[in-house]
């Protein structure tokens, strides 16, 4: 395969960047890295300071120019903007934040228009492909149910405007249940393997999540079932929080795994 199939660009350097630029310097991930931008230019600069041999930290518009895959690590912020410049640039793009689509259902759209690949990796959660699988026949119901701790659902936009404090909380609280959509505005850092799940199986607006906060939970918890035609599906999640305990350890192993599997003519499961 022609090498400037595997370069990658990423936008973004926190948790997430970092532990795939780890796994390329360490020699897990077979890619080469056609740049690095950040919205912390400084932080980002730092990190690459550390590796053997660092990729350059770019401009956004020189990254989508140099790589084929761009990988967005950043947050749902960034989204709309950078898928966009990418299509524009007929260059692929793999994000991460999957529940900024959600208000963006254009940008799916526009990736089919263009011709790029727009790539959602599983992240967090598990089981997409049965779910999948499932959508090709009736489903009856998609419900998801996600435990984290106070700290890690801290800050969240749904429990700020509603004035929800988790300071002090010594036993289970359930602290939403909505649509999938709903769970994306109001936990925009939290709840992403909702948007995954909708997407793979019948939608944001039918997929329900309920959110509930655990004193004391040293992990991040989800629990999908699915019914259908089919039968009955049940997945149970309970991920190592990383540095940053609203993103799970698995997070970034599936972007890892996401990337190798993008430049692989072979792939595994549905």
């Amino acid at each position: 395969m022609n090498p400037a199939m595997h370069a990658i660009g990423i936008v973004g350097c926190g948790v997430i960047g970092r532990a795939v630029l780890t796994a390329v310097a360490d020699g897990r991930l077979a890619v080469e890295v056609a740049g690095v931008c950040s919205r912390d230019e400084a932080k980002a600069r730092s990190f690459l300071e550390t590796l053997p041999d660092p990729p350059p930290y770019l401009d956004l518009d020189t990254l989508i120019e140099r790589a084929q895959l761009v990988v967005e690590v950043a947050g749902g912020g960034v989204v709309p903007d950078l898928a966009r410049l990418t299509f524009a640039a007929g260059k692929d793009l793999m994000v991460i934040s999957i529940g900024a689509l959600l208000d963006h259902p254009e940008l799916i759209e526009e990736a089919r228009a263009k011709g790029c690949r727009l790539l959602l990796p599983s992240g967090a959660i598990a089981g997409l492909d049965g779910i999948k699988s499932a959508a090709e026949g009736a489903v009856e119901h998609v419900t998801i149910t996600t435990r984290k701790s106070p700290a890690a659902l801290a800050g969240a936009p749904h429990l700020t405007e509603r004035g929800i404090s988790l300071e002090g909380l010594t036993e289970e609280k359930e602290v939403f249940f909505g649509t999938a959509r709903e769970a994306c505005r109001g936990f925009p850092a939290n709840v992403n393997v909702s948007a995954a799940v909708s997407l793979a199986g019948i939608g944001p607006d039918r997929t329900m999540i309920r959110i509930l906060a655990v004193p004391g939970l040293e992990r991040n918890c989800h629990e999908v079932e699915v019914s259908g035609e089919f039968g009955e599906l049940r997945v149970s999640i309970a991920n190592i929080p990383a540095e940053n305990q609203r993103t799970g350890r698995l997070t970034a192993m599936s972007i890892v795994r996401s990337i190798r599997d993008a430049m692989d003519p072979v792939r595994v499961g549905t």
